[in-house]
């Protein structure tokens, strides 16, 4: 029998900041942008919660519900600072800790009771020992399965423990809305809705084959979830073992549509830096390059190219990406966002002719030391000449290449 904790940081964007500025507690607080700024918001502090504040809500609507808000930026590499105390902690309760994302982790502590104690007991040291050595808070869930332990830090927060015994599992999820379960959206929820399936108990009545059926593969996935099981999506794989990337991107929505090529390609130029980037950092090169283009309307279109090798050069990334833009952007209309996606991984380019490999030689050495220099001063200090018009604030709320325990395992 596994035991597994979700460790899920209360707050963790507002929190951050009350630490660098103690005059921000116990007020409504929301992480992410400007009060008048088109974004999402990245967290809200409890305060500005009992207002309808929620993540991802768009902040003008935030600045609705609580006019009297205290809006900041964010700022993420104190994020990322505190994510690595986080998960250092963690690594003295067990040798198997997952961050899933920038403020949340998975340990498995199966057989670890000799070592640290019973479940309960662990959770309170663990809880005890994060708020005395980093000063945040966090509620923790304890299940068999990581669903569960997911589900039960939700219903714990904040700043509780819940633990679900074995056995339990499928009784303690019966009266939950169907929206608790990882990976039910509200798109999927309405679905479930109009079948009459409310609760995850509605669910977890019906036949595997009628799920199969009416939603294939996550049909499936679904009647497992209602009973418990770490079923589809994450929960494939064992909690803490690394996985190399099977895609790499990045995206930008802009603060304000615009239908400028200049500046439209000069985003694409800096994606495609942070595509490369994080290639290198991994060792691996891309055959596949995709563009993603939203308009004004919501209208989004992705488009894809193979190379005839396999790359990891910012400027070959930028090369392909932009072609596809220049083909598919129809001239004049606004665009909201853009993003630049890589697949197709392979440890080696493939073969090159002489002279093609002597360019690529130079173009390594020469982005090997802008990494270099970026690692030092920061990755605003080099960039591209045509993707200076395109430099954007990173968005707090999205998670960070390098996450603690994700780092790149191979390096150039």
């Amino acid at each position: 029998m596994r035991t597994i904790f979700h460790v899920d940081m209360d707050a963790f964007f507002v929190s951050v900041e009350e630490l660098f500025d103690p005059s921000l507690k116990g007020k409504p607080v929301i992480v992410g942008g400007r009060r008048d700024q088109r974004g999402v918001v990245s967290a809200a502090s409890y305060a500005a919660r009992k207002y309808g504040v929620h993540s991802a809500m768009p902040l003008r609507t935030a600045a609705q519900l609580c006019p009297q808000a205290i809006f900041v930026d964010g700022h993420p590499e104190r994020y990322r600072e505190y994510s690595r105390k986080v998960f250092d902690l963690l690594n003295r309760f067990s040798p198997l800790v997952e961050m899933a994302s920038i403020d949340e982790a998975y340990l498995d502590l199966t057989n670890s009771e000799r070592l640290h104690g019973p479940p309960l007991l662990t959770a309170h040291r663990l809880h005890e020992l994060m708020k005395r050595e980093t000063s945040l808070n966090c509620s923790i869930g304890i299940a068999t399965s990581r669903l569960v332990a997911k589900v039960a830090s939700d219903q714990a927060k904040p700043n509780g423990i819940l633990w679900v015994l074995p056995g339990q599992e499928a009784a303690f999820l019966a009266p939950l809305d169907v929206r608790k379960i990882p990976g039910v959206g509200k798109v999927f929820e309405k679905n479930l809705h109009e079948l009459g399936i409310r609760k995850v108990g509605d669910l977890s009545k019906l036949d595997e084959s009628f799920l199969a059926e009416r939603f294939g593969k996550w049909g499936l996935a679904l009647a497992g979830k209602a009973r418990g099981l770490d079923a589809g999506g994450w929960f494939d794989s064992e909690v803490g073992r690394y996985e190399e990337p099977k895609s790499i991107s990045h995206e930008h929505t802009f603060g304000e549509d615009s239908a400028d090529q200049n500046l439209l390609e000069a985003t694409i130029a800096r994606l495609a830096e942070k595509v490369g980037s994080r290639l290198r950092d991994h060792g691996l090169h891309a055959r596949t390059i995709q563009l993603k283009l939203r308009y004004s309307d919501f209208t989004t279109i992705t488009r894809a190219h193979t190379l005839d090798h396999a790359t990891q050069i910012d400027t070959e990334i930028l090369s392909c990406a932009r072609d596809l833009f220049r083909k598919n952007w129809k001239k004049g209309l606004k665009v909201r966002l853009l993003g630049v996606h890589a697949s197709g991984f392979e440890h080696h380019e493939g073969q090159l002719n002489l002279l093609d490999e002597d360019r690529k030689m130079r173009w390594r050495k020469a982005f090997t030391a802008v990494d270099k220099i970026r690692e030092k001063f920061g990755e605003k200090s080099v960039s591209l000449a045509s993707g200076l018009r395109g430099d954007f604030q990173e968005r707090v709320h999205e998670n960070p290449a390098g996450l603690p325990g994700h780092e790149p395992r191979k390096k150039n």
